[in-house]
């Protein structure tokens, strides 16, 4: 009943008001007429509250996103059902959505009553500009009467989540290079000494199908082993994202480390599509979230785009390497890098040691930051190219395609000298 007494609408207290001064006037001049209608006017609300405090509303809400997924720019369809599942009827609805910022405004509706088991049904659209993950929600309903004298407030705590991944572009076709591989496997071994069976079966790595274990060898060697023969021949390519915080420049969208996460997310996605098993590194290390993926391009690319999504600036000096140890990785290695120093460059000379082929994009993080001073010395590009990278240089306003087909004609001329050379 407090509540319900708190909850009086304008109108709610303007009826008790008109009904108590009308009482108190009707007594003054005497007419006991007007008294009763004073008792009508001012009871009113007080009845009503009583009811709504009374009644119990039980409303139930889905909320459905479609799709959970989209490009930053794209839209996102967010459809509401409200369900009353009491024997109460309902006055109107008026419903506000939460959400963060950078989806827009608040959405606000306004719903005519609902009976018992009644349904109605909103729709939205919201739509960021930014790469992240956010939660739609909670959802706020105020209930008021059919009179519009009581107004109660009521919280859905659901919410939905909607991920907005990094913008990418097509990229041209270009010779990449890099070992064609089996969960791991450079090349196969030729039969040398031993029985099939021990040429024939691997060590397990990470990743790989456990029924493709090999339980005799498994058992005669101590560890598991898996089938050599067994598994498919790949191509593999690490995408290496340097996320830390020394190496980029500029705020928000416009910062470099949208740029990296955008050319990450491109190139991930175009290597996909070339039938490589892509995974994404950045300087905090590999993670399970994007392990080697090797299903069709489109489901691979999910959860690179995902993990890309919430890429963060990493505040460690220097990148994790302890991925770097584990064995069986090599292959093609294409990295995006902010800017580099020279205590970056044992980094850089194992990660090209570990990968077949390293090509790399080296951003030009001072013209993200054209206020700022240039940091003296040389660029990302003169470090790489010392530490035997191939790699070329993208600033703001370049465009990605053009300097990804630079690279592919660096690699063919690598490609062409080495063969004159044998």
């Amino acid at each position: 009943m407090r509540e319900a007494l708190a909850a009086l609408t304008v109108r709610g207290r303007a009826f008790l008001a008109a009904g108590i001064t009308t009482v108190v006037a009707a007594i003054v001049v005497g007419h006991s007429s007007v008294v009763r209608i004073g008792v009508l006017v001012a009871v009113l609300p007080l009845l009503t509250a009583w009811w709504v405090g009374r009644s119990r509303y039980r409303l139930s809400l889905v909320r459905t996103v479609s799709p959970q997924l989209v490009v930053a720019g794209q839209p996102a369809t967010v459809e509401l059902t409200v369900s009353n599942d009491s024997r109460t009827p309902t006055g109107v609805l008026l419903l506000e959505e939460r959400l963060p910022y950078v989806l827009g405004t608040r959405p606000r509706f306004v719903l005519e009553g609902l009976g018992h088991g009644w349904r109605r049904h909103a729709t939205y659209q919201v739509r960021s500009e930014l790469r992240g993950q956010f939660d739609i929600g909670p959802m706020s309903v105020r209930v008021t009467d059919p009179f519009g004298l009581v107004e109660l407030g009521r919280t859905f705590h659901a919410t939905s989540r909607l991920t907005v991944t990094p913008r990418t572009i097509p990229l041209p076709s270009i010779p990449l290079g890099g070992a064609w591989t089996g969960s791991g496997d450079n090349r196969p071994r030729a039969f040398a000494t031993g029985s099939a069976e021990d040429v024939t079966v691997r060590e397990y790595r990470r990743g790989d199908d456990l029924r493709r274990v090999h339980w005799r060898s498994s058992a005669r060697v101590g560890e598991l082993m898996v089938r050599r023969e067994e598994q498919p021949w790949q191509s593999r390519a690490t995408v290496f994202l340097d996320n830390r915080g020394i190496a980029h420049r500029g705020q928000g969208a416009a910062s470099s480390l949208e740029g990296a996460v955008s050319a990450a997310a491109s190139i991930a996605v175009h290597l996909a599509h070339h039938g490589y098993t892509v995974r994404l590194v950045t300087a905090s290390g590999d993670s399970r979230e994007t392990e080697w993926h090797s299903h069709t391009a489109e489901a691979s690319t999910i959860p690179l785009l995902e993990a890309l999504a919430v890429v963060q600036l990493d505040h460690s000096p220097a990148p994790d390497t302890q991925w770097l140890a584990e064995p069986g990785h090599g292959g093609l290695t294409i990295g995006i890098f902010g800017g580099l120093g020279e205590p970056d460059l044992p980094f850089l000379r194992r990660l090209q040691h570990h990968a077949s082929s390293s090509l790399a994009i080296a951003l030009d993080v001072d013209a993200w930051a054209p206020h700022l001073p240039v940091q003296p010395g040389p660029g990302a590009a003169a470090h790489l190219t010392s530490a035997g990278w191939r790699s070329v240089t993208l600033g703001p306003r370049d465009r990605l395609d053009t300097a990804w087909q630079e690279l592919g004609l660096m690699q063919s001329r690598a490609t062409a000298s080495s063969g004159v050379g044998r």
